[in-house]
């Protein structure tokens, strides 16, 4: 059902089915560590109702619901360009499961930027920039980057309380159509992340 399910997902995008199985065992693993600090305390215990089958289910989206200040340019571009530079602050206190998922999520990062096409955009949210940046250092990098940037790891969207409810809510319930729904309204938050933002009149 489930890889039926991402293949439906794949008729309708950029990206492979390779990827969207990747992207979801990625999710999965994110969400059985929100509860971690990585989402309010309301939404971790709403989370942890969820049987391990619906938290799949919820974990299915052709995009990533983890996050590691992907869509800032400025900050990939800087930090990737200081490589062999970085240090850990000693008193650095990160939960080694978070580290380990830090780890993982970049080095898909990593894999992902380096292959040609919309990937890195469609599911992660990086710009052409910071896709590049990640092309620019080797793999080896990785492990202490990961180190350094697991305190940065938080749910996507983590100020849009109202996603999180509907997704954890519709993967409670056995309607899918409901579940493809709000997994869609998450294209949309992350279409509207890359709209360059305005002055708000006061």
């Amino acid at each position: 059902m489930q890889d039926a399910y991402i293949g439906n997902w794949t008729q309708q995008s950029h990206v492979s089915i390779e990827h969207l199985t990747s992207m979801r065992g990625l999710n999965n693993r994110f969400l059985d560590l929100a509860g971690n600090g990585l989402l309010s305390p309301g939404l971790a215990r709403q989370l942890a109702g969820l049987s391990p089958a619906q938290r799949m289910s919820a974990a299915n989206c052709p995009y990533a619901l983890f996050d590691l200040r992907f869509e800032d340019d400025g900050y990939w571009r800087g930090r990737l360009q200081t490589v062999g530079a970085w240090r850990i602050a000693d008193d650095l206190q990160v939960d080694a499961q978070i580290v380990d998922f830090t780890r993982l999520a970049l080095f898909y990062t990593w894999h992902v930027a380096s292959s040609a096409g919309l990937a890195a955009h469609l599911l992660l949210g990086l710009r052409g920039n910071t896709a590049a940046a990640f092309r620019g250092i080797s793999v080896d990098a990785l492990p202490a980057l990961a180190l350094a940037e697991a305190p940065n790891l938080s749910a996507r969207w983590s100020g849009c309380r109202s996603y999180w409810t509907a997704l954890i809510n519709a993967a409670a319930r056995p309607d899918a159509a409901a579940l493809r729904r709000v997994q869609l309204s998450g294209l949309q938050l992350a279409a509207a992340a890359q709209l360059p933002s305005e002055p708000r009149e006061v």
